[in-house]
């Protein structure tokens, strides 16, 4: 377990290292370019990511002063999240840079002292360290892609999307559950083709229910960041096109998800 969670928190690391790199060639004016998250611009996207890498380093240091925290931004006249989409838009680009690479180093430091058998708490139930990490991966890979996407710097995706991939696996249960409905338990087949060329086969054996396409389409997917049709993924079988039509491997209520056509010049994916 020890070795599992070292090498997430591994991976974790060279994502931020990916995002900072982006940050620091992003010239001025695209901080304040509109994401494709409604009423979010670039800007928000890296408070976002400040905020919740904070909290969990908080999380792994102190549980306690952690939940305590969560009753302290309970407040029905100003949301939490505007409250930190608040202080982000009031920093300059560079003091905003800043936070989110003293919150996002600090998270990693607080993860190289974590036990790997202990659970951790979050804003749902609490979490194995693999999964808290890899949850915090995610978050880091998805939210830096909203800021890709307009800011006209490169992040060429890595094999670090297995953690990504796994999860959008694991969480499809929770994907109906979050909906309302009742999870679809006809066994789906996952196979995808990762930026390396390697081969990944995910989910359960199936014949009929096939997703198949590369690890860069279906993780956009199932984060919400394509809408499938702007992809080249193929989902096989009525059960595989259900979970892909509600897919979110973040947690939250439903997403709202990008818009058939919002990505159409990208089907360029090999």
């Amino acid at each position: 377990m020890a070795d599992v969670l070292n090498e997430v928190i591994d991976d974790l690391e060279a994502e931020q290292a990916a995002l900072a790199s982006v940050l620091d060639r992003m010239p001025d004016e695209a901080w304040e370019r509109k994401s494709h998250a409604p009423g979010w611009m670039a800007r928000d996207q890296v408070a976002h990511l400040a905020t919740f890498d904070e909290t969990a380093a908080l999380a792994i240091a102190d549980a306690d002063a952690f939940r305590a925290s969560i009753a302290a931004t309970t407040d029905p006249n100003v949301s939490f999240e505007q409250r930190y989409l608040d202080k982000g838009r009031a920093l300059s680009h560079a003091e905003l840079r800043a936070w989110w690479g003293k919150a996002s180093s600090d998270l990693i430091a607080a993860a190289r002292t974590m036990d790997g058998k202990a659970r951790l708490p979050w804003y749902g139930p609490d979490m194995s360290g693999v999964s808290f990490i890899t949850a915090r991966l995610m978050e880091t890979w998805s939210h830096g892609l909203d800021v890709v996407d307009v800011a006209g710097v490169d992040r060429p995706d890595t094999d670090r999307l297995r953690h990504v991939a796994f999860l959008g696996v694991r969480t499809r249960p929770f994907s109906y559950i979050n909906r309302g409905m009742e999870p679809n338990t006809e066994p789906v087949r996952v196979e995808l083709t990762a930026p390396s060329g390697a081969v990944w086969m995910l989910g359960e054996e199936s014949t009929t229910n096939i997703i198949r396409g590369t690890a860069t389409d279906f993780c956009r997917v199932v984060t919400q960041r394509r809408h499938i049709s702007d992809t080249r993924l193929e989902a096989i079988g009525p059960a595989a096109e259900e979970w892909m039509s509600v897919a979110q491997a973040f947690a939250g209520p439903p997403g709202p998800g990008r818009k058939p056509g919002e990505f159409a010049g990208e089907l360029f994916h090999p």
